[in-house]
């Protein structure tokens, strides 16, 4: 089979595979939709290590081809959205009361396209518990929408949640990308009162307000926390979803005592970052780091299709690059990586 990813570091292209086998658990999937994440750009260019023939792509609406033998909710033909974490829900671990279940065997371990196999820039592409990790495609959320919850919508989320954001909270975004967007619309459905993003691109900062920031500030009009702090004072908390590794360090400055930071940018390797302790109030403040993966599954698919279907928020409207056809895989992933100033996110829809 045919798939697209990385032959070397910083070298994309096409590859032969051999189609991959089914367990009696799993399922064998072809895209019907794809998206290009900063992930996959990132992962060609060594950022998380250097890979070798690997096939990228992790965000995918798939036809299942073929299922195992112990696979009851799923038969060919089926239009599933597809997890970018797909846990193996048989680790222990996981049987731990309020594990993440990203991290099924170690580090991120769910996250196995791209990180333990083949991702989904393929021709066929595996799903391992295909019955706890895939979800059927409901009629009436579009492709579109159902494609943005497998990772953009899951993640934004999750640094909402991870935040514990309350009603009236004033919350800091930094990055208005598309998972930054999505951490907007969390924090407003869960009741935010100010929501304040931080980015330059006219069109993200369009979107960020229609999913509701109510103040968007730029590092190109001063330094962004000087800003920030004029508009709102400290804040409840920051959800960094973009950025360098020292926005840690400007969300310490931002965030009140007892406040929360929650990290769901994946920085580089080389990254680094010092806390001095007076950003800390001393070791004193109260104040609570955290950092996280969007956890996989189909529960939590299932919940975030719910929201689409209750017509509270459509972030299909992210997708503002389409391509059409298999090929096209290649084009969508050059403007991912080159990110023209107009970029929000872009798809590939393939019919076979």
């Amino acid at each position: 089979m045919r798939g697209y990813g990385v032959i070397e570091v910083n070298n994309p292209g096409w590859m032969e595979k051999d189609r991959p086998q089914v367990g009696p658990l799993d399922a064998l999937l072809r895209p019907v939709a794809v998206a290009p994440c900063s992930s996959d750009t990132h992962c060609m260019h060594g950022g998380s290590g250097p890979k070798h023939n690997l096939i990228l792509g992790h965000e995918s609406i798939g036809e299942v081809v073929e299922v195992g033998e112990l696979v009851q909710n799923f038969r060919p033909g089926d239009i599933v959205v597809v997890p970018c974490n797909t846990p193996d829900w048989e680790v222990p671990q996981l049987q731990r009361r309020n594990d993440n279940n990203a991290h099924d065997r170690r580090l991120i371990g769910s996250f196995k396209f791209m990180g333990s196999k083949d991702g989904v820039f393929a021709e066929f592409y595996h799903v391992n518990n295909a019955d706890a990790n895939l979800v059927a495609k409901p009629e009436d959320v579009s492709v579109e929408d159902a494609l943005m919850t497998v990772d953009m919508m899951s993640t934004g989320f999750y640094g909402v949640e991870q935040a514990d954001v309350q009603f009236g909270d004033t919350v800091v975004v930094f990055g208005i990308g598309p998972v930054g967007l999505m951490a907007i619309a969390g924090a407003a459905l869960r009741g935010a009162g100010r929501i304040i993003g931080i980015g330059t691109r006219p069109n993200c900062a369009a979107l960020a307000r229609e999913f509701g920031a109510t103040d968007i500030v730029s590092y190109k009009e001063g330094d962004v926390v000087e800003q920030i702090l004029d508009l709102a004072g400290p804040v409840d908390a920051c959800i960094i979803a973009g950025g360098r590794a020292s926005s840690v360090n400007q969300a310490l400055q931002l965030t009140r005592p007892g406040g929360v930071i929650s990290n769901i940018n994946y920085f580089d390797a080389s990254e680094t970052f010092e806390i001095p302790t007076a950003l800390w109030g001393l070791g004193m403040s109260d104040v609570a780091l955290k950092t996280g993966f969007c956890p996989g599954g189909a529960y939590r698919i299932g919940r975030l299709l719910n929201i689409i279907r209750a017509g509270r928020l459509h972030p299909g409207k992210m997708l503002n690059y389409t391509f059409e056809g298999f090929d096209k895989i290649e084009d969508a992933f050059r403007v991912m990586d080159e990110k023209p100033r107009d970029l929000i996110k872009p798809i590939v829809k393939i019919s076979w």
